[in-house]
C-alpha cells in the first residue's frame, strides 16, 4: 500500500531545493547587508540608545502565516526599517540599564561563519567540537581548575545555573535520582545563596524538583555580601532539625550593586560542612582577566562549579553561556543518556566520545564557540581584562561624579561596575522610576532601576567596551534635567510606587 506522498514525483535538478536561483544576486545582497551592519556597528553613536515602537510598526508584526514566497530584498527591507531601529540598544555605549555585553565586529563576522557552516554540536566526530573543546580548556586554565574539570555553552548563566544544581543534586543523591527522581530523599535537601542573589536560582531549584522553598536566602553585610557567620549558623540548624544541606550559590557580581561574596570563607565552609560549592559568576567570574578585579575573586578557584556568560564582560555577541565543573565525571553522570541513535564508534562520523551532549540537556546545540574562539583569538586575555578594568575605572568615575552633585545620591557602594544612586526628591522613588523611562525614551542613555535596601534606585550598569566618560556624562546630565522638571512640576507629590526588582542582569 503506498499514499500520495510516496506515488509523488521526484525528479532530477528539481525546483525544490532553498539555494537561490542566482549565486552572483545573493552575494550582492549579501555583501550590502554586512556593510550595513558594520556600518550599524561604526556609526553607533549616532544613533539613539533606544526608542519606543511605534504602534504601526509592531502592528506589522502581527501579520498573518506567510504561504507564499517573498523577495529577499524585500524582507530585507522590513529588517532595515522596522527591526534595526527599535532594537535593545545594548550595541550602544550608552545602554547601561542591564549587564548586557556590546558584542564585537570580529564575534559578529564569526557568527555568520557558523550560520553557514550550520553545524549540530551536540555530537560526533568534526571540528567544531574540537573548537568547542579549546575553549573548555581555555576556560579551565582561567579559573585554575584541574585537568579533569569539563565545561559546556549553554544560553546563559540562568540555564548553567540550573545545571550546576542538577550536578550538585547528582552528587547529594547518586545517579538514580534520574530515575527515580528526588522523592523522600531530596525532599530534606537545602540549598543557601545570599538574599543579593539573582531570580533564577530559585528557579532553578524550583525546575530542579526541590522547590524553592528549598533555597534558604540569608542576609548579607554592609557591602551586599553573604553573611557567612549567618549562613553556618543557618547550616547548623538546619541539620539540627533533620534536614540536609547539600549546596551553597556564591555571588561573583551581584545583580543589583555588582557584590563579589567571600568566596574564600564560602570555600572553607564548603568543605568543612560536605556541601557543592557553585559560584554564580554571570559577568563577574571574568574578572579573573583584570589584574585589578581579579584579588577580588580570591577564592572563586575553589568553586566546585562556576556558570559564567562571555556575552556580558567578554563581549561575544548573544548568546555564548558557559558551566565548568571541577569533577567531569560527575558532570557526564548527571547528564549522558545513551540511546541507539547515539551509538558511539572507534572511527568513523559516530567517533569522537564523550560528546557534548553528555554534559547537558540538548542534543541540538549551535556553534556558539566559535565566536567565543573568535573573540579570544584576536582580542587576547589581556586587551578583554583591560576593558574590564576600564568599566571598573568608569564606575568609579561616575561615584565621584555623583558624591560631587548635591543633588544626587548614592545608595550602595560601587565595588565593580554598577553604580547605584537617585535624583534627591521629597517623594524620590516615583521621581526616579520616571527619570528612568524619561531618559530611556529620550534616546540619550539607557538605565534601569532597582531596589537598593527598599530604596528605588537608578542602575547603572557599565559593561560596554565602548562606553567612555562623555557617555557617563551625558547619562547625569540628562539625570539633573529630567530630575529638575520632575520637581519643578511637582511630580514629587505624587503616590509612591514601588516597582518589582529585576530579574534579569
Amino acid at each position: 500500500m503506498t499514499t500520495a506522498l510516496q506515488d509523488s514525483p521526484v525528479e532530477a535538478g528539481s525546483s525544490a531545493t532553498l539555494d537561490p536561483p542566482d549565486w552572483d544576486e545573493i552575494r550582492a545582497l549579501g555583501h550590502r547587508m554586512l556593510d550595513d551592519m558594520i556600518d550599524y556597528v561604526a556609526d553607533i553613536r549616532d544613533r539613539p540608545v533606544w526608542q519606543p515602537i511605534p504602534d504601526a510598526v509592531r502592528a506589522g508584526f502581527r501579520d498573518a502565516l506567510p504561504r507564499k514566497p517573498c523577495d529577499l530584498g524585500e524582507v530585507y527591507g522590513e529588517f532595515t526599517d522596522f527591526i534595526m531601529p527599535y532594537a535593545t540598544g545594548n550595541v550602544h555605549p550608552g545602554f547601561m540599564g542591564w549587564v548586557h555585553g556590546g558584542g564585537t565586529a570580529v564575534g559578529m563576522l564569526a557568527e555568520m561563519l557558523a550560520a553557514g557552516l550550520n553545524a549540530n554540536l551536540g555530537g560526533r566526530d568534526h571540528i567544531p567540537i574540537e573548537v568547542e573543546r579549546q575553549v573548555v580548556e581555555w576556560t579551565r586554565q582561567m579559573f585554575g581548575f584541574p585537568g579533569g574539570a569539563s565545561g559546556i555553552f549553554v544560553t546563559g548563566t540562568s540555564m548553567a545555573n540550573l545545571m550546576a544544581v542538577l550536578v550538585a543534586r547528582t552528587s547529594a543523591l547518586g545517579q538514580a535520582v534520574r530515575r527515580r527522581g528526588v522523592a523522600e530523599a531530596g525532599a530534606s535537601l537545602t540549598a543557601y545563596t545570599s538574599i543579593a542573589a539573582h531570580g533564577c536560582i530559585g528557579k532553578a531549584m524550583d525546575v530542579a524538583g526541590f522547590g524553592s522553598d528549598a533555597l534558604r536566602c540569608v542576609e548579607v553585610d554592609r557591602c551586599h555580601r553573604i553573611d557567612v557567620d549567618a549562613l553556618r549558623a543557618r547550616i547548623v540548624a538546619d541539620r539540627e532539625a533533620g534536614l540536609k544541606p547539600f549546596l551553597v550559590v556564591g555571588s561573583a557580581g551581584t545583580v543589583d550593586v555588582g557584590a563579589i561574596d567571600d568566596l574564600r570563607a564560602l570555600g572553607s565552609l564548603c568543605r568543612d560542612q560536605g556541601l557543592w560549592f557553585h559560584v554564580d559568576g554571570a559577568y563577574g567570574a571574568l574578572g579573573v582577566l583584570s589584574p585589578a578585579v581579579a584579588p577580588l575573586l580570591a577564592g572563586l578557584e575553589d568553586a566546585d562549579s562556576i556558570a559564567l556568560d562571555f556575552h556580558k564582560w567578554g563581549q561575544v555577541p548573544y548568546d555564548a553561556g558557559f558551566l565548568l565543573v571541577r569533577d567531569g565525571e560527575l558532570h557526564r553522570q548527571a547528564f549522558a543518556a545513551p540511546a541507539a541513535y547515539l551509538r558511539r564508534e572507534t572511527r568513523g562520523l559516530a567517533a569522537g566520545s564523550p560528546w557534548p551532549c553528555d554534559l547537558g540537556p540538548d542534543l541540538s546545540r549551535g556553534f556558539r564557540a566559535l565566536k567565543t574562539w573568535f573573540t579570544l583569538k584576536t582580542f587576547g586575555t589581556e586587551r578583554l581584562g583591560a576593558v574590564i578594568t576600564r568599566c571598573c575605572a568608569l564606575a568609579g568615575y561616575l561615584q565621584m561624579r555623583i558624591l560631587a552633585e548635591p543633588r544626587l545620591e548614592l545608595l550602595a557602594p560601587v565595588q565593580l561596575n554598577i553604580v547605584c544612586f537617585r535624583y534627591r526628591a521629597e517623594f524620590p522613588d516615583r521621581v526616579n522610576s520616571d527619570i528612568v523611562i524619561d531618559i530611556q525614551e529620550s534616546g540619550i542613555a539607557a538605565p534601569s532601576t532597582t531596589l537598593v535596601e527598599g530604596q528605588l534606585a537608578i542602575r547603572a550598569a557599565i559593561v560596554n567596551h565602548r562606553t567612555d566618560t562623555c557617555d557617563i556624562d551625558a547619562l547625569l546630565e540628562a539625570v539633573l534635567e529630567f530630575g529638575a522638571q520632575r520637581t519643578s512640576r511637582g511630580d514629587s507629590l505624587l503616590p509612591t510606587l514601588e516597582p518589582s526588582p529585576p530579574l534579569a542582569m
